[in-house]
Formats: C-alpha cells, structure tokens, sequence
C-alpha cells in the first residue's frame, strides 16, 4: 500500500495534491480514487515542478 502525504502548506481550498515516494507519484487530495501521475526519477520531477511554477497547467 502506498503511503500518500500532502504539504503542511496546504489548506481546505479545493487545490491540494498529495506526494507518494518511490516513483514520485502525484494524485488530487479530493478525489484518491481518481488518475495519479507517476515519475521515475529526478530529472522528470524536476521537469514537472518547472512546468507548474511557469503557469503551463493554469486554466
């Protein structure tokens, strides 16, 4: 069974993802049922992290 965490940082907004680690796998706190993405390795964390802090995913 996979061990999910979420960010101290986050509230009871409806914009939380939570962390899993081995595969650095990412799912919506609302809905843990739902799609998950799931990385292998550094580099592709690193890729996704950049995409969100530059607004890729936004609206």
């Amino acid at each position: 069974m996979t061990e999910w965490r979420k960010s101290s940082r986050s509230t009871n907004t409806d914009s939380c993802v939570e962390v899993a680690g081995g595969l650095a796998a990412v799912r919506d706190s609302k809905n843990p049922d739902g799609p998950r993405l799931a990385f292998r390795g550094a580099r592709s964390v690193a890729a996704l992290l950049a995409a969100v802090r530059r607004g890729r995913f936004d609206g």
